[in-house]
């Protein structure tokens, strides 16, 4: 028996979706912000989503909770 389990399938998944302008804007500028907070180049609003959606679950207590049951 091999100690190595599945392998998770981790090709990413395109997924469109639609927000409103006011966030687009939001978005725009926290990314220049964080450029700024870097000192790296902006990498544009639509390349947070991922990483803002994952902290925003990792940190997610009544969510944690729900995956331990």
């Amino acid at each position: 028996m091999l100690k190595l389990g599945p392998i998770a399938d981790d090709r990413p998944v395109k997924v469109t979706i639609e927000i409103p302008a006011q966030v687009y804007r939001d978005l725009s500028a926290y990314a220049e912000a964080h450029a700024n907070a870097t000192g790296q180049a902006s990498i544009g609003p639509a390349k947070l989503i991922v990483p803002m959606l994952s902290h925003f679950m990792e940190s997610d207590r009544g969510f944690a909770r729900l995956r331990r049951t």
